[in-house]
């Protein structure tokens, strides 16, 4: 079986849909894109999206594709007396645990992730949820 690749031109149109929702809701997002390795294929921030938050976005599509699940479900399993408790302090700290992060799949399969930050939690996850479907 043949698994699909997240493409450059994938990246795109993930990142185009992601930035119509953010500027939708009026707030300036960073927006990252990641392999089936984790790896970056794509990365826009805004005009007027934080700084800090470029780290926070390609990190929350890495933790997605990592543990092949949206970082939004990783927050509710990662709290004290959870089965993931401490799960932020692996891969060197690159694990977010909150909102934004959600998995690309195709063919059943997970081949990427799309991140997402600038925003509240609820605002990350609209936008990142965005830019899913577009894939």
């Amino acid at each position: 079986m043949e698994i699909s690749l997240v493409t450059l031109k994938d990246a795109r149109n993930i990142l185009a849909a992601a930035e119509k929702r953010a500027a939708e809701i009026g707030q300036p997002m960073n927006i990252a894109v990641v392999d089936a390795g984790g790896n970056l294929i794509a990365h826009e921030r805004m005009d007027g999206a934080w700084i800090g938050s470029v780290d926070i976005s390609i990190n929350k599509a890495f933790t997605a594709r990592a543990f092949n699940i949206a970082t939004k479900d990783l927050a509710d399993n990662s709290q004290p007396g959870q089965q993931f408790f401490g799960i932020h302090g692996s891969n060197h700290g690159r694990i977010m645990i909150f909102a934004g992060g959600i998995p690309l799949k195709k063919n059943g399969h997970v081949v990427g992730a799309v991140g997402v930050s600038g925003g509240s939690g609820e605002q990350d996850q609209n936008v990142a949820q965005a830019g899913a479907a577009a894939f």
